[in-house]
């Protein structure tokens, strides 16, 4: 009859399954990314542990997920390009392929010095987005990291930066509107030029004296359903009523102040107010939420 693990064995057992819990938790850029363009302008740092994408007037760069993702819950610390990042442009998203691809978007608008950043928000569903929402930050991005997540599930998609919700799209999929729920989505992010458009309309250009500008990535996490050859690592999960409890997961009744408080005193760009881009009659969800 074997022994008893003594009282250390069984601390050091506990340790190594909390260890090992955390390290599927918490990403690995490594394991977890591909730099997908750049020509070496992205950089994968500190074993794994940090990227940075850079921009110069020769080229920006990017990456993507090494996996597909059916729902999930997606986080990412950033620290933007500093100073005068006017022209630029730092986006992280999800997105399928095709003409009918769907797309959950953060993208950051970068402005002159002591300007704010502008946050953009969209949601394509069926190869149609259209449904910006913009904010401006109560912190300053390019100082430290800051964590941007995404929440997707069957229910709604609910955009977070550090915890506190700014967007909530929800599923009306009953009143006619079409809800990313089909298509698996990997994330992809960027930084790149875009001075035709990002700042004021396009009408501050990108300062290419002040080049390579830079941001940086780390402490990504994912918490989701990996889609690999048309099947959902959910559906396979034992422990589904405990570990996926985001995949039912709305705003509770303080999320909900959090979310107002955020979109009065920080958005300022609504789709669903603009009665001139909407002079025929707002989408329906407008009318619904």
């Amino acid at each position: 009859m074997a022994s008893l693990p003594s009282g250390n064995s069984v601390l050091l057992v506990f340790s190594m399954v909390i260890s090992s819990l955390r390290l599927t938790y918490a990403g690995n850029f490594n394991q977890d990314f591909q730099i997908t363009w750049g020509d070496g302008r992205a950089k994968i740092l500190n074993n794994g542990e940090l990227l940075t994408l850079s921009l110069n007037k020769a080229s920006g760069s990017g990456f993507q997920s090494k996996n597909e993702y059916l729902f999930g819950q997606i986080d990412m610390q950033l620290k933007l390009v500093a100073g005068n990042s006017a022209g630029t442009v730092t986006a992280y998203y999800l997105s399928s392929k095709g003409a009918t691809w769907d797309e959950i978007d953060f993208e950051f608008l970068g402005n002159l010095s002591g300007s704010p950043y502008t946050l953009h928000t969209n949601v394509f569903s069926q190869g149609k987005g259209n449904r910006e929402q913009q904010f401006h930050l109560w912190f300053d991005p390019t100082a430290n990291f800051h964590t941007y997540s995404i929440l997707w599930n069957p229910k709604n998609i609910i955009f977070s930066v550090d915890g506190t919700p700014i967007r909530k799209f929800k599923n009306l999929e009953s009143a006619g509107v079409p809800f990313p729920k089909n298509q698996a989505m990997r994330i992809y992010s960027s930084l790149w030029n875009a001075d035709d458009w990002a700042t004021r309309g396009g009408s501050v250009k990108t300062n290419w004296s002040l080049a390579p500008f830079t941001a940086s990535y780390t402490n990504f996490k994912a918490n989701a359903c990996v889609w690999t050859a048309g099947k959902s690592s959910c559906a396979s999960n034992s422990n589904s009523s405990t570990s996926n409890s985001w995949l039912s997961q709305e705003l509770d009744l303080a999320g909900e102040r959090k979310l107002r408080w955020a979109q009065k005193n920080y958005m300022i760009y609504n789709y669903c107010t603009d009665a001139k881009r909407f002079a025929q009659g707002f989408p329906p969800e407008c009318k619904m939420t």
